[in-house]
């Protein structure tokens, strides 16, 4: 069948949705081209079909692909942001790396590898998941390419700063102690987004703590309100190289039931996006989005939410990089400004400070901000 694709800006975008019907055809991410259909890509999303670390429900290795088909009604332009994406960069789908699903170690190293591939010629990857134990990987070769350690927002309903599981250390509750321990984060610039639930004991926590991670509970979330939490998370991360890892969990099961380890008292799907919107000017530098498990999702709602979380990422690489065009490379501070508001939340009248103080700022009370007691 002829693909009949938008063309903006001498970028190659989506299938035109007004001539070809979004249930038909290939489902790359958003109906984009494949990464060998372009010359070269600013952005690549790239699945990685790997849940061999997972500790409860098993099934993410189908989650890339369950994003995609849940993807074929995004459109080119995210009024949100109010930009095109697919027409400031070009985007491309890189298909699914090939891992060992007996192997882990095997398959963190492939993982690795094949992000520097991608990556060699200054290409940006958001990645489909595959369950968390690939952010480690991930992590390794975003650091390599920064050329030092990295900031990490890490949004997520669990820590997944353990030490073991059944005497393994890498696991998808293992993936961000292993990057403490190897150097490749930025111990001043890391942030848990969306925690909550039961823990094994308090250490968890303390451990946590020591590895400088600070934490913003997802009722942190509720009671400070978007626009303090991302102000808040702006002024810890600040210009650094930023990379994003996004759980699904850390949505509420009611707004993503299909995932592995889900957790009741999440972020509402809204939340999630309109803090990423809040980002806009930050360094990203990479992202990913795990742990989508279609077995256990309904009528797409998990897959749609994982859709729109990658293509909100897509479009901070997006709005960035237009930003800085606009203003001759100086662009850094876009989106931080109104108070703290994110871009997306000012659209939307959100009035910075209105929020309630119930559970004390998050980011504030130690070294990096965890809240005592947490």
């Amino acid at each position: 069948m002829e693909e009949i694709r938008i063309e903006t800006n001498g970028r190659l975008g989506p299938i035109d949705s007004s001539r070809v019907p979004r249930f038909s055809g290939a489902a790359t991410f958003a109906r984009l081209p494949r990464l060998d259909q372009v010359d070269r890509a600013d952005v690549a999303l790239v699945g990685v079909p790997f849940d061999a670390g997972v500790s409860y429900r098993p099934g993410a290795r189908f989650g890339a692909n369950h994003v995609r088909e849940a993807s074929r009604l995004l459109r080119p332009y995210n009024p949100a942001w109010d930009v095109s994406p697919f027409e400031e960069l070009q985007v491309a789908d890189a298909g699914d790396m090939a891992v060992n699903p007996f192997n882990i170690n095997e398959a963190i190293e492939t993982i690795q590898q094949n992000a520097l591939d991608l990556t060699a010629g200054g290409t940006r990857l958001v990645t489909l998941g595959g369950d968390h134990t690939i952010a480690l990987p991930l992590l390794r070769a975003a650091s390599e390419r920064a050329g030092e350690p990295v900031a990490m927002l890490h949004f997520d309903a669990h820590l997944d700063t353990w030490d073991t599981y059944f005497g393994a250390e890498y696991t998808h509750g293992t993936p961000f102690r292993r990057a403490v321990e190897e150097g490749i984060l930025d111990t001043e610039a890391i942030c848990h987004v969306g925690t909550r639930g039961p823990l094994y004991g308090k250490k968890d926590l303390e451990d946590d703590r020591r590895f400088g991670f600070g934490i913003v509970t997802s009722s942190d979330v509720y009671y400070q309100g978007v626009a303090e939490v991302v102000a808040k998370l702006r002024d810890r991360i600040g210009d650094r190289p930023l990379y994003i890892s996004v759980d699904i969990d850390v949505l509420d099961p009611a707004h993503a039931p299909g995932t592995g380890t889900p957790e009741a008292g999440g972020m509402t799907s809204r939340e999630l996006l309109e803090i990423i919107r809040g980002f806009r000017g930050m360094n990203l530098v990479g992202a990913d989005v795990v742990e989508v498990a279609p077995a256990y999702d309904h009528a797409e709602i998990t897959g749609v939410a994982a859709s729109h979380v990658a293509y909100d990422l897509v479009t901070l690489l997006a709005a960035n990089a237009a930003d800085l065009q606009d203003t001759g490379g100086s662009a850094r501070t876009a989106g931080h400004n109104d108070g703290g508001a994110p871009a997306g939340a000012r659209a939307h009248g959100v009035v910075p400070g209105g929020s309630r103080k119930l559970h004390g700022d998050p980011l504030a009370g130690t070294a990096l901000g965890a809240p005592e007691g947490r």
